[in-house]
């Protein structure tokens, strides 16, 4: 299979337009201010000093995100599995790459940046609506700021009810585990993953 170099994707693309090249933001104006407030879904990428890779998402209600007066961003570790990939990742090199989705719109934001982990209480504080208390939160310093085309979305119909596949028509998170695990007992059902999910939401 024929693997190209940087220099070859170059000269088979072409260059970007100007318009790609120069919408790139290093802080954030008000039509990002609107997009991070509106969106309640991101997916975070991060690589650690192996260069071992994650991208995990974080969801909550609008505005789960915050901006701090300086334009940083601040994103709460709701509560999970405790794999904690994405943190320990963030602690080892301070690298963040994230996407904003908003339900409905084809666009999305992307922000990269450096990050850190804290615990400081005066951030957590800024979270005291979460269900649960957050332990720790992640603050991005923006580098890289810019909106990303609607054509991905556009094309897989994200958001259209059309698209939707039936919940019923795919195997449960249990099933699949079940498979994956090579575990004995039973499948746990949908509606008891639903129910157990709950208390952490």
């Amino acid at each position: 299979m024929n693997k190209l170099n940087s220099k070859q994707l170059r000269e088979l693309y072409g260059q970007p337009s100007e318009r790609a090249k120069n919408k790139v933001l290093t802080t954030i104006d008000k039509h990002v201010k609107v997009f991070i407030e509106k969106s309640p879904f991101i997916v975070l990428s991060t690589v650690n000093s192996d260069g071992q890779m994650d991208a995990s998402p974080r969801g909550g209600k609008s505005g789960f995100v915050k901006i701090t007066k300086n334009g940083n961003i601040i994103v709460p570790d709701a509560k999970g599995n405790n794999r904690i990939d994405s943190l320990t990742n963030i602690a080892d090199t301070g690298q963040i790459a994230t996407l904003f989705f908003i339900p409905g719109v084809d666009e999305l934001l992307r922000i990269n940046g450096s990050a850190f982990i804290t615990n400081d209480e005066s951030t957590l504080n800024l979270f005291t609506d979460e269900k649960n208390r957050i332990k720790t939160a992640i603050i991005i310093e923006p580098k890289e700021i810019f909106l990303h085309c609607a054509k991905a979305l556009m094309r897989s119909k994200l958001w259209s009810i059309d698209n939707q596949l039936k919940r019923s028509d795919f195997p449960t998170m249990g099933e699949m585990l079940k498979d994956q695990l090579n575990s004995k007992g039973p499948a746990e059902s949908q509606i008891d993953m639903i129910n157990r999910y709950q208390k952490d939401l």
